[in-house]
């Protein structure tokens, strides 16, 4: 079929571009900051994000670095100075066996959010 063949084209070029997460990531900024030029706002997010690809900036977040490092405390509320990765993307480790989860300290979880 040559519709789902076209179909699946554009996705693997989105994919390939990794145009998904930059647009899920530009329209949370969006509707997080919620700025009253919302075009121009874009424009500077998107030299944001080419400034960080060039490792000249941190990647443009919706959390800054204090809401990051109180959920960062809240995930260790033992305070034992890291989370699980697993428990970071809000997994049940129940149902894991022991030596499934890697240890996440806060300077990885930074870069991670």
């Amino acid at each position: 079929n040559a519709m789902a063949a076209g179909e699946r084209q554009s996705r693997e070029y989105l994919e390939r571009h990794g145009l998904p997460a930059l647009l899920h990531r530009l329209a949370a900024l969006l509707l997080y900051r919620r700025p009253e030029r919302p075009r121009q706002f874009l424009l500077r997010a998107l030299e944001a994000v080419r400034a960080a690809r060039r490792g000249e900036a941190a990647m443009p977040s919706v959390l800054d670095e204090a809401d990051v490092e109180a959920v960062f405390r809240m995930l260790d509320a033992a305070g034992r100075g890291f989370v699980t990765a697993l428990k970071t993307l809000g997994l049940r480790t129940a149902e894991l066996r022991v030596g499934d989860e890697e240890e996440v300290g806060l300077a990885t979880f930074k870069e991670e959010m």
